[in-house]
């Protein structure tokens, strides 16, 4: 039978909860409704997500994990569980339930000798990036700096090193998690396997990763980065080269793209990003420059600190704004893709909309899908249309221009989906973002959480779940 849960609200002491009791038992802090900082402790990064929970627990460390989990499974409380609070949809904050919140987990030890990092999942991408630079080392983390890795690696993980690299997730060594049913293991090739495998890729369902062990690759400090911008009469021809280019750019060669709005004017714009040597990178490029000469209208490059770049997009996505968008692969931009792409981003409501190419492939699409639970390699772009804005009354507006963009994009997409760019989009999505892999991490979820404690994720449905999970 499935497991009924409890939703909570102001009268669930008298239910038989006894908050009190779970509060001394932490070593971190627990929030109730009740107290001064609730209202700042329930908001996540995305403004347009207003939930509140009946207790938010922030944890000290894994005994704190173990004690709140163990209180929600007892309870059938239903339970979130937050690092970054970065996620689109904003569920790692739940509705009347216990929100397990990892943020100030944050020891790190980096050996630069073995080239390893051992980090708690508190971190954020800022915090790993600056942990790692201090050697001149890092690997693949994501593009916003207050991202949190958890998140990030357990989807996948895609960067500007992930082309050279691989996956964040690619570069998983091991794992420490607690499962549903309140144990503490250790997942690696060599410990827990079948686990290991699911959480490369599988996202936040099979328990709450308390640390994860990386591994780092030597790139110095400054890496040679810029943008080119083209005007919209020059943006369907620059948006064909760059689809050419970019497929047959180098491994160190990192080139995300997006039609942008400055000044009222409609533009594309190319990131580049080479984590090679300036020989290597001005090779490179040259092509790109060859073709921006007399088109462009402006053209940065030049030598940058790699944690000046990691964080360049943050000013873009502060939190406490209202974000949407949806996403999915595509391996070319063709002719006929790009008008579509082109007319419909005329009509974003807002000049701060974007149209992101973020560009896979390389080391990315070189690993077996088998390999991990994370399937999609085989695309060469992940694109997604991005609405953001500040007034609830465009809420409307705003929302139904992404879906719109989504759709005209539908039939030039390879039908699969990021599972960290995925909102709430329904069964069919998270199996389509799964792909072949998805019935072995049903077998997994099966194993692990059974009564599908972790559903408030892009979930992957145990035969028997809680109900409404």
């Amino acid at each position: 039978m499935p497991l009924e849960v409890t939703t909570l609200n102001s009268a669930t002491e008298s239910k038989g909860l006894n908050f009190a009791r779970l509060r001394r038992a932490l070593s971190g802090e627990l929030v109730l409704p009740t107290d001064s900082g609730f209202a700042k402790a329930r908001q996540v990064w995305n403004g347009l997500v207003d939930r509140r929970p009946a207790a938010i627990a922030y944890c000290s460390g894994v005994n704190d994990v173990v004690t709140a989990l163990s209180f929600a499974r007892a309870n059938a409380v239903p339970l979130s569980v937050r690092s970054g609070g970065h996620n689109v949809a904003g569920n790692s904050v739940c509705e009347g339930g216990l929100v397990v919140d990892l943020s100030r987990m944050k020891n790190r030890v980096v050996d630069d000798k073995r080239r390893l990092a051992w980090v708690e999942s508190g971190l954020t991408l800022a915090e790993f990036d600056s942990a790692t630079q201090v050697c001149g080392l890092a690997t693949t983390m994501g593009v916003n700096g207050d991202t949190g890795i958890a998140g990030l690696t357990l989807g996948g993980g895609f960067g500007k090193l992930g082309r050279r690299f691989g996956l964040a997730c690619d570069n998983l060594v091991s794992a420490e998690i607690v499962t549903a049913d309140g144990r503490v293991l250790r997942a690696s090739s060599d410990e827990n396997p079948d686990l290991f495998w699911g959480l490369r890729g599988g996202g936040g369902n099979f328990g709450i990763v308390t640390s994860f062990e990386y591994r780092l690759h030597p790139i110095g400090t400054e890496v040679i980065a810029g943008s080119i911008t083209f005007p919209e009469p020059e943006a369907r021809s620059a948006m064909r080269f760059y689809s050419e280019f970019a497929r047959v750019a180098p491994d160190e060669l990192s080139l995300d793209a997006a039609l942008v709005t400055s000044a009222g004017e409609r533009m594309f714009s190319i990131s580049i990003f080479h984590s090679g040597s300036p020989t290597e990178a001005n090779k490179a490029v040259a092509p790109l420059l060859a073709y921006a000469r007399g088109k462009a209208v402006s053209e940065r490059l030049g030598r940058v600190r790699y944690l000046d770049v990691q964080s360049s997009g943050d000013a873009l996505f502060p939190r406490g704004r209202r974000y949407a968008w949806k996403a999915q692969f595509m391996r070319e931009l063709s002719d006929e893709a790009i008008s579509v792409l082109l007319e419909t981003y005329r009509r974003a409501p807002s000049s701060e909309a974007l149209l992101v190419f973020q560009q896979v492939g390389g080391a990315i699409s070189r690993v077996p899908v088998s390999d991990t639970a994370y399937a999609c390699r085989s695309a060469e772009l992940d694109c997604f249309p991005i609405a953001i804005w500040d007034d609830p009354g465009r809420d409307e507006d705003n929302i139904g221009w992404t879906r719109e963009m989504w759709a005209a994009l539908r039939p030039y997409s390879t039908g699969a989906v990021y599972v960290n760019n995925l909102g709430d989009e329904g069964q069919d999505r998270v199996k389509a973002a799964y792909g072949p892999n998805y019935e072995r991490l049903a077998k997994l979820k099966n194993k692990y959480d059974p009564l599908n404690m972790f559903f408030l994720n892009q979930n992957i449905k145990p035969s028997v779940g809680i109900e409404g999970g």
